[in-house]
């Protein structure tokens, strides 16, 4: 019986399973990165965030993401325009 072992690279990092990615979110507030994490796992199919602290009262979360299946319910996309804060280069 031979059983498989996950990738691991040159690092010697684990790697994912294709068509997973491990997604880190790191913001300073923590509504922000869950309001992240939502957006997707509204696309893709993902594991329940892991939080951490990152230190001054941010947030970090670990997620993994499956890009081959997608989440159980998965509304329409609607891109959102934000206007209020324009980019650096735009001002």
């Amino acid at each position: 019986m031979t059983r498989d072992r996950p990738a691991v690279n040159a690092a010697g990092q684990t790697l994912p399973a294709a068509g997973c990615a491990e997604v880190r979110i790191i913001a300073a507030c923590p509504e922000t990165a869950r309001q992240i994490s939502e957006v997707l796992r509204l696309r893709f199919a993902a594991t329940e965030p892991r939080s951490y602290g990152a230190g001054d009262g941010g947030t970090r979360l670990h997620l993994t993401v499956d890009t081959v299946h997608t989440p159980e319910v998965l509304g329409p996309f609607r891109p959102r325009l934000v206007t209020d804060h324009p980019h650096r280069d735009e001002t």
